[in-house]
């Protein structure tokens, strides 16, 4: 009786895995809304696994810019993978651009793909407006993903009729180099569209990790906080920051010392995050504004884009 048992529970066990897989979303048909740095290499990277990618942006000029971006990337991979076969390497570049198309009407294309990722400008009315417009005319079952690096998914989902099928994707830049894809499920987040977004990461060749829509998610969680720290220990004069970057470089294996990394990333994108986790929850120590940061971002010395923002390059 009891191996009939044991015989019956892992047979209903087997068949309720495989209705609940059945279930999933096998993600084929990709639209990434927004052509920058993010978005474009996102496009590549889902072009390149197989899915057939729609790049929408605003007007044409930026997205044969992005096009062009991508064919580059594109060439300069071919060029180390293929590199005693450049006929194949050409093969590999020609394959991934015929499945990127462009259109700048995202609302006429959105009801024939499985999923639609956002990537555009970190302005939390103007991605919700984009999703409240595209969920009248996206097919039932596609799923929406934000890649905001940290505005709450939670807020921008409740413009749309589809919260169930609404979560986080967030990627890193550079993405076709970077494995790390943050999935982000906010309680209305349906398990059947977390697992769909987990076996899509995987499928692109990212490592996912799972986070709840708390405030930068894992990794702007913890390392914000830690380049605001360190520009609060220069602040204070307990250290300069050229001595701070070394110790981090040298002391802690850090490829680059929260300065450079400051400057490297730029000094307004950090205020901008500041800023909003400061508006959530003013009490934080963590989420306090800084003085030094606010007075570079004020005199446009944003860092290396802008040729100046805690350290001068020429």
């Amino acid at each position: 009786m009891a191996f009939v048992t044991r015989q019956f529970v892992r047979t209903v066990s087997s068949a309720s895995t495989a209705s609940a897989s059945a279930k999933k979303i096998v993600i084929k048909h990709v639209a990434v809304i927004g052509g920058g740095l993010m978005g474009a290499g996102i496009a590549q990277v889902a072009a390149t696994t197989g899915h057939t990618v729609v790049l929408v942006d605003q007007t044409e000029d930026i997205l044969a810019k992005s096009k062009k971006g991508i064919e580059e990337s594109l060439r300069r991979i071919a060029k180390k993978k293929f590199a005693e076969n450049p006929k194949a390497g050409d093969e590999f570049v020609g394959k991934a651009l015929s499945s990127i198309s462009t259109n700048t009407d995202a609302a006429s294309v959105v009801h024939s793909v499985d999923l639609v990722v956002e990537a555009i400008v970190e302005k939390l009315e103007v991605k919700t407006e984009l999703f409240k417009r595209l969920d009248k005319f996206a097919a039932e079952h596609t799923i929406f993903a934000s890649n905001t690096s940290s505005l709450q998914i939670t807020s921008i989902a409740n413009a749309t009729t589809r919260q169930d099928r609404f979560a986080g994707l967030h990627f890193f830049n550079p993405v076709p180099m970077m494995k790390l894809v943050e999935v982000i499920k906010i309680p209305m987040t349906s398990q059947k569209t977390f697992e769909s977004l987990v076996d899509f990461s995987k499928a692109l060749g990212k490592h996912p990790v799972s986070c709840k829509d708390t405030p930068g998610f894992i990794v702007n969680r913890l390392l914000v906080p830690y380049l605001m720290e360190a520009v609060r220990l220069f602040e204070r004069g307990d250290a300069s920051k050229e001595d701070i970057d070394t110790a981090m470089k040298l002391g802690a294996g850090h490829p680059m010392g929260p300065f450079e990394l400051l400057d490297y990333v730029g000094l307004d994108t950090t205020k901008f995050i500041m800023d909003g986790w400061h508006e959530l929850d003013t009490q934080n120590p963590l989420f306090q504004p800084s003085p030094s940061v606010n007075k570079m971002v004020a005199e446009n010395k944003l860092g290396k884009k802008t040729g100046e923002g805690f350290y001068k390059y020429k």
